[in-house]
């Protein structure tokens, strides 16, 4: 049985942290599988790099950028394989390029192309655990590249096709899909399992789980994903293809707009009308909304996007 995993920039932050996915990798390992592991870079540190760059230029060359950021995680990975070591398991760390990761040549945004595993199942044939750099690969020019936002995410469903692995596994700080990010409303329920289309839909609303990119590589692929936490052990929520999907799915946020979204196979402009009257019997204006196929949307001030949030959450998902 092959899994690949991936640990999020919080499941990496520290040394305790990164002990702990350690020891999840090495579970997996004593079972008897092969593993292969994605790694985001610890914590704030692509930020910290950004303004590395800042401080330097104030428009670094997008080449240069990506050489730089993709920094982050090959420190990821590093650490990870001297830290199973340590643990008594063999292991090997990869950059992208050397996973193999071929990508167009759009410095900061760039696509997988193609993935020449050759030396993952090689390592992997040697009984070796391959921890690999996410977020980055190599264009035809020979040069790094960096994925954008929940490029390392991508990585892993990618790497989890490319390899055709039997398992593939999303870790973070969360213990799956909720129906609102639980740290914001307390109400908040856990789902078993979610469809590739509702997921999206959440992701594009705002939802940091998993990044819309990886979303949509593991519907074009095929990849069930299970979406767990590096912190509790839990079922966590699985991502597949639903033949029966919930009316409503999820109520998400997007900060930077001040938009809520509420996504599900049943979603109308019936759903949008009762949102807003929800939130004009509790005196919050709707400034702005819009529908599509299995979502809608709206915006309020700044101030009141989480009360919003809550309260249209109770409205469809009461306790």
């Amino acid at each position: 049985m092959l899994t690949v995993q991936k640990f999020g920039g919080s499941s990496v932050a520290d040394a305790e942290k990164i002990r702990r996915a350690a020891g999840i990798t090495a579970a997996c390992a004593g079972e008897g599988g092969a593993v292969v592991v994605v790694l985001s870079a610890r914590g704030n540190t692509t930020d910290e790099l950004i303004s590395d760059a800042a401080e330097i230029s104030t428009d670094p060359p997008r080449r240069e950028l990506d050489a730089l950021l993709c920094t982050g995680e090959l420190s990821s990975a590093a650490l990870m394989a001297m830290q199973l070591s340590q643990m008594g398991l063999d292991c090997v760390s990869l950059s992208g390029r050397q996973a193999g990761i071929h990508t167009d040549a759009n410095h900061g945004e760039a696509r997988i192309t193609n993935i020449n595993t050759d030396r993952i199942v090689r390592e992997l044939g040697a009984g070796r655990i391959v921890i690999v750099a996410g977020f980055q690969g190599v264009s035809e020019n020979d040069d790094i590249t960096t994925l954008g936002r929940g490029g390392s995410d991508t990585t892993a469903v990618a790497l989890a096709a490319a390899l055709g692995a039997d398992r593939c596994e999303i870790y973070s700080d969360v213990d799956g899909i909720y129906t609102a990010d639980p740290r914001l409303v307390a109400g908040a329920g856990k789902m078993d399992v979610i469809d590739y289309e509702d997921m999206l839909r959440l992701a594009l609303g705002g939802s940091q789980v998993l990044h819309s990119r990886s979303v949509a590589a593991a519907i074009k692929n095929e990849v069930e994903v299970w979406l767990l936490s590096s912190y509790v052990s839990s079922p966590g929520t699985l991502m597949t293809h639903l033949d029966e999907r919930p009316d409503i799915c999820g109520v998400t946020r997007d900060k930077r707009l001040n938009k809520i979204s509420i996504v599900g196979r049943a979603v109308n402009r019936g759903t949008l009308a009762e949102s807003i009257a929800v939130l004009s019997q509790h005196d919050i204006l709707t400034l702005s909304a819009e529908t599509g196929e299995g979502v809608c949307a709206l915006t309020v001030e700044p101030e009141l996007v989480l009360p919003a949030m809550e309260l249209i959450h109770d409205h469809f998902f009461p306790s």
